[in-house]
């Protein structure tokens, strides 16, 4: 597994205090997330796909399995 690089916040996250937030990088074949707050604290990793469907679930209108 190689180094995440660059790190992305949400754009739903604004500035001031929506800085508390995620952020994720790109971690062939892995995506990288840590706390924006305290970055240097930790990082964990997940498969690709796993994060893919984790983010697909939450685009979902709630009541909604589809």
């Amino acid at each position: 597994m190689t180094t995440p690089g660059l790190w992305k916040k949400s754009s739903y996250s604004g500035s001031g205090d929506g800085n508390a937030c995620v952020e994720v990088a790109p971690c062939h074949p892995r995506v990288a997330i840590r706390d924006s707050k305290s970055p240097t604290c930790g990082t964990l990793t997940v498969p690709g796909p796993a994060f893919a469907a984790f983010v697909d679930a939450l685009k979902k209108p709630q009541g909604h399995p589809k």
